[in-house]
């Protein structure tokens, strides 16, 4: 597993971007088996977990603070999963990370993630 994310950027509060975070290792297969997380961090602070989805892409999890706001999916044809972040807040910038997991709970638990993407920066200008 190898993962790149993008789309990251600035934005004015109540705007939207859709991060894309992609699998470049050798095995379709080995993608459609984990969890797929997205987790941020901002300046000075621990990594939060943000959301969460299992590999058939029926359950979702989030955090409270983006519930009703971001929605995550995966496209496991394409091994990539998304964050498609609506209502944007200053308090949502941050460096975000995708993550992948081997089924491992708690999901919202960074240290259950093997694979970490690279991250890429969102800033939510007031």
């Amino acid at each position: 597993v190898q993962l790149q994310a993008s789309g990251g950027g600035l934005v004015q509060a109540g705007g939207s971007l859709r991060l894309s975070c992609a699998d470049s290792g050798r095995s379709f297969n080995s993608f459609n088996s984990y969890v797929m997380g997205w987790f941020r961090q901002a300046p000075g602070k621990e990594r939060e977990f943000v959301a969460a989805i299992t590999w058939s892409g029926g359950t979702p999890y989030y955090a409270d603070s983006v519930k009703g706001r971001f929605t995550i999916s995966r496209e496991n044809a394409k091994n990539t999963v998304y964050l498609q972040m609506n209502s944007l807040k200053p308090e949502d910038t941050a460096v975000y990370y995708c993550a992948a997991n081997p089924l491992r709970w708690p999901y919202r638990h960074y240290a259950n993630y093997d694979y970490w993407g690279q991250g890429t920066q969102v800033t939510v200008s007031s």
